[in-house]
Order: C-alpha cells, then sequence, then structure tokens
C-alpha cells in the first residue's frame, strides 16, 4: 500500500481500477467456471435453462464488487464513483430480472414434462409475469441510474396511464383471450384448428401470450394473434379425434333420365345381390300387400306400388356400409337423397370411417366410390357428367 501511496495522483486511480477490474473478473471467472461447473451434476442435465439462470445471476455477483468497490478507487471524482456506482447498480437489476425469467422458462420446460401440459399450457401466464418482472426492473434500473427513489417514478405513471394503455393494448387483449382459451379449454397444443381468414389449417405447436403458432400440413407455419382466436371464428376437430371417427359425406350425382321402376326380370336379377336379400323380401312384401289391399282388380298397373332402381340402390348402399367394418356402427350412418338440381339427384352417403388417420380414412373413402361407381350400371343407373369434347365429336359424327 506504501507503494501506491507513493505513485503520482492519476497513477493511483489507473492501479485502483485495474485491482477492482481484476477482482471482479477472477470472481467472475471463479463463480462461472469453477463453482457452475462443480454444481453441474447436481442441476438439471435435460435442460440448460436452470444453466443459464445460474450464470445469469452469478453475473450479478461481480457487479456488485464494482459497485461497492468503486467507492474506494483513490482520487476518482465522486461524480465519476456515482456514475459507475449507478450504472454497476442498474445492470445488477437487469442481471437479476433475466435470472428470474431463466427461471421461468426453466418452470415452464419442467411443467411441458407432465401430461397436462398439452391441454393446460401455462407459458401464457408466464410471459405475463415476465413483463411485470422486466417493467418493474427498468423502473429500478431508471432509479439507480438518476440515484433517485422508484417511488418518484412511479407516482408519475398515473399520468402515464392512456399511454401505457396503447402501448399495451394487443398484450392486454392476449392475455384476457389466453384467459378464456385456458379456462374454457378451447385450444390446445396438438390440436387441429382451421381459420380460412388467416391461411391456418394444421396443428397447434405453439400457444405464447401474443401467439399462437399453427403448423399446416404444408409444413408451413402461421402466426395468430392469440386475441384473434377470441375475436373471431375457428374450427377445433379435437372432437373428431377423441372420438376416433371421422365423418364421410359426399354425394354421387345421379342421371335423372335414368331413375325409373324396375320390371320383375331386374328385380328377379337383383336377387342376386346377398346385401338385398332381406330389403328385397320386405320391399316385395310390403308392395303386393299394398296393391292387394288398394287397387281394385282391374286398374291399370300404371296405379301400382312398383320398386325402383334409385330406392334399391340406396338400400345397398346402405346395407354395404353397415357392413363394411371400417364404418363405425355405432355412429350415424345414413343415405340420403338431396333436392335435385341441373346437375343431377345427389344421393348423399353419410357415416364415419373407423379411424381419424389422414391418409387411411382418404383410402377407407376412395374404396367405398371406387365400388358405388362401379356398381352403379347393376341397377339401369349412371352418373351425371357434363359433356366433353368427345361426346361433342360423336354428337358431329353421328350427325354427319
Amino acid at each position: 500500500m506504501s507503494l501506491i501511496a507513493e505513485q503520482p495522483a492519476w497513477a493511483q486511480t489507473v492501479i485502483g481500477l485495474v485491482l477492482l477490474a481484476v477482482a471482479a473478473l477472477a470472481l467472475n471467472f471463479l463463480l462461472k467456471h469453477v463453482l457452475l461447473r462443480a454444481a453441474a451434476p447436481f442441476l438439471d442435465e435435460r435442460s440448460l435453462t436452470a444453466d443459464k439462470a445460474a450464470t445469469r445471476l452469478a453475473t450479478a455477483v461481480p457487479l456488485l464488487v464494482i459497485s461497492r468497490g468503486i467507492a474506494f478507487v483513490p482520487n476518482l471524482p465522486d461524480e465519476a464513483v456515482t456514475l459507475i456506482a449507478n450504472v454497476a447498480r442498474a445492470t445488477i437489476i437487469l442481471s437479476v430480472a433475466m435470472a428470474v425469467s431463466q427461471g421461468l422458462n426453466y418452470v415452464d420446460e419442467l411443467y411441458r414434462r407432465r401430461p397436462e401440459a398439452r391441454s393446460r399450457p401455462i407459458k401464457g401466464y408466464l410471459q405475463v409475469v415476465k413483463i411485470v418482472i422486466y417493467c418493474a426492473a427498468a423502473i429500478m434500473m431508471i432509479s439507480a441510474l438518476i440515484d433517485q427513489s422508484p417511488l418518484l417514478l412511479l407516482s408519475g405513471l398515473g399520468a402515464m396511464a392512456a399511454v401505457l394503455m396503447l402501448v399495451f393494448k394487443d398484450t392486454i387483449l392476449s392475455l384476457v383471450a389466453s384467459v378464456q382459451l385456458g379456462s374454457n379449454d378451447m385450444l390446445r397444443v396438438g390440436d387441429w384448428i382451421t381459420m380460412p381468414d388467416m391461411n391456418a389449417d394444421g396443428d397447434v405447436i405453439d400457444i405464447a401470450l401474443h401467439t399462437v403458432k399453427v403448423q399446416n400440413f404444408d409444413k408451413t407455419i402461421v402466426t395468430i394473434p392469440t386475441y384473434k382466436l377470441i375475436a373471431e371464428s375457428f374450427q377445433n376437430w379435437r372432437g373428431m379425434s377423441d372420438t376416433g371417427a371421422r365423418r364421410i359425406k359426399r354425394a354421387l350425382l345421379i342421371d335423372q333420365n335414368a331413375i325409373r321402376f324396375l320390371t320383375g326380370d331386374e328385380v328377379s336379377g337383383l336377387r342376386k345381390f346377398r346385401l338385398l336379400d332381406e330389403y328385397l323380401a320386405g320391399k316385395d312384401a310390403e308392395i303386393r300387400a299394398w296393391n292387394e289391399s288398394e287397387l281394385p282388380a282391374d286398374t291399370d298397373s300404371v296405379n301400382a306400388r312398383r320398386i325402383t332402381n334409385i330406392g334399391t340402390l340406396r338400400a345397398y348402399i346402405t346395407a354395404y356400409l353397415r357392413a363394411n367394418a371400417r364404418i363405425s356402427d355405432g355412429m350415424t350412418l345414413m343415405v340420403r337423397q338431396l333436392p335435385p338440381g341441373p346437375q343431377g339427384l345427389p344421393l348423399e352417403i353419410y357415416c364415419f370411417a373407423t379411424t381419424t388417420e389422414w391418409a387411411k380414412y382418404e383410402a377407407i373413402q376412395a374404396d367405398i366410390f371406387d365400388h358405388l361407381l362401379a356398381i352403379l350400371p347393376e341397377f339401369g343407373l349412371r352418373l351425371y357428367q357434363q359433356p366433353s369434347g368427345m361426346d361433342l365429336a360423336a354428337l358431329r359424327a353421328k350427325a354427319a
């Protein structure tokens, strides 16, 4: 010390600053490269977030040495001592805030390992806590830099309330939306949702405070503001996934010119279809009984009830679907006619496949309609199809 005292004033200041810097750097090295490495086996090996939080917190200790030790540097102006101490204290506050933020990230990681995390994510709530922490840290940092009480700054925030409401409008809307989505169980990570206005059609991969990320089936990612999911409508397919069945709803457009009554020989020919045994037997008995009781003997046959090819096709499709093991027998199954139009009579098949897997579902649906398209001529029916160039060429050739 006597050697330092013999040096000029400026040299004493430089030596003091160098010693303070060396002490801070040595302490930083000791904490981060010795103590933290020694403690590494006791930390979570599956996560780097805990290490980052500890590193951020360790940064505050050397800064604390600087803020306290700068006053002992000889011949340093009071203004410089105050400035360095205030900057060091502000940096300590920032380091602690960042350490707490990393700690909250680690809490989220731990929670996401739990089975209920998919249905009840907490990431949005933790982000709200982070915003509060960083806002408080900002106030305390400004107070440290100007060397004033934080209460002085807080007293002036009332006048800035309108500005803050405007700045944090999206955050407030997103917070309310996150609470509603979570409390009503409207959205979970892994849900398949569709939102045409946002070009979203895929799986939810992340739910945060401000945004929800959806990975479309073409592997693009759509980012949706959280409040949009409350302000606008979206379709969640979770109910379909939970039931384990997916709806098939598609219509065959039957050419109405082909619809007619079946002759006796045609009815006999259709008895070769095993699936029609019960229908034809019951329908034949029903029609015979009605005709015998309602029609006089000399009445023209045009007044009698007869079996139609379209009605027989409906019965066949219903029996075919009920016999298909890949179609659910515990859910709605029907074959119905929709209002006829200029493109024919829509005969709609409404049932549920026993899988929600996209590829298997499409294969089941395709197999059903492959069969139905091929079986139509057996009932004297055909699909409606707009004339093509080949049809027009055939007509011109026939006219010639």
